[in-house]
């Protein structure tokens, strides 16, 4: 069989490139022009009654601090199976963002920076992929069970109840699984057709205690960022929230548009319709909370999902 010239290789990897990059920014542009007419249905006249200035580029500027993190948290996972730069984790998550937009509750996130890192033994990152997962779930359980006590407390309801409880049941099962990760791998090798996968469990068995804490932290101060993000964007959009009471309640939007089934792209009417339920008890500025919703999902998801889009460009598809 006759194999395909440098050339040819190099000239069929800018054209795939160009057709995903170009695929994937055309329905972003679709999903913004769709998504943003819902401004429409409700007083325009008061869309640019907005706060300081210093509010907006505050959450501008948090967004690489966030993106940022979740780098390092890769590089420290990723680190462990391949030699990798900090340089190449950044692009890799910035990839794994653009992929996640088309694919339920973003879980093609982590498949997406592993595609960008194709390379020989890129499956040993899957199960420090899990790993990762795990911490950020767990974060998100922890601030989510943490604004579940607050709600229960300021608006109690049988449905908040049942949702605090469920919550503190996965919460507590999810710390178990991190905290416990490496000891899963055995039961790997009890399956016969499992056994090849092995090597990726002792791959897990070389994250000491530390490591798993300083990975669950940024984890936690993560997911503590983008909550922030979201506060300070509805206050510079006129929704006066309490500090705590604001951060809380952000957390518990946040945990809720993860435990419901959604795409990202088409995420977006859910968003607004939870926030909408949730930041009613504080304010009736409703341009406010769904400009602030439409804003922080530009910020820390379209934004860096261009940017993805872009790296894909580089991104050796026929080799």
């Amino acid at each position: 069989m006759k194999t395909l010239s440098k050339s040819t290789k190099i000239w069929l990897n800018y054209t795939l490139g160009a057709a995903v990059s170009a695929l994937l920014l055309w329905g972003i542009y679709i999903q913004i022009q769709k998504q943003i007419g819902r401004l429409d249905e409700v007083n325009p006249s008061s869309l640019w009654q907005t706060g300081p200035d210093y509010l907006l580029w505050l959450c501008i500027l948090l967004m690489p601090v966030n993106i940022g993190l979740e780098a390092r948290k890769w590089h420290l996972l990723a680190s462990t199976a391949r030699p990798l730069s900090f340089k190449d984790a950044l692009a890799s998550c910035l990839a794994g963002i653009t992929f996640s937009l088309i694919t339920p509750n973003r879980l093609g996130e982590y498949p997406g920076r592993l595609l960008y890192m194709r390379r020989k033994n890129t499956f040993r990152l899957i199960s420090v992929s899990v790993l990762g997962a795990v911490a950020q779930m767990l974060a998100l359980f922890i601030f989510g069970l943490a604004s579940l006590i607050y709600y229960n407390a300021a608006f109690p309801g049988i449905i908040s109840i049942i949702a605090l409880l469920s919550c503190a049941v996965f919460t507590t099962g999810i710390a178990i699984l991190y905290a416990r990760f490496e000891q899963w791998a055995p039961l790997i090798e009890r399956v016969k057709w499992l056994r090849k996968f092995r090597v990726y469990g002792q791959l897990l068995r070389r994250f000491t205690n530390k490591e798993q804490l300083t990975i669950l932290g940024l984890s936690l101060l993560r997911f503590a960022t983008y909550t922030a993000q979201y506060l300070v964007l509805l206050r510079w959009m006129n929704v006066m929230l309490p500090p705590v009471e604001g951060f809380l309640m952000s957390a518990l939007f946040f945990w809720v548009m993860a435990v419901i089934p959604t795409l990202a792209l088409v995420e977006l009417g859910e968003r607004g319709q939870v926030s909408l339920y949730l930041f009613h008890h504080f304010s009736d500025n409703t341009i406010g909370i769904l400009g602030a919703t439409i804003g922080i999902w530009c910020i820390n998801l379209i934004l860096p999902a261009i940017a993805g889009s872009i790296l894909l460009l580089r991104m050796r598809y026929i080799r």
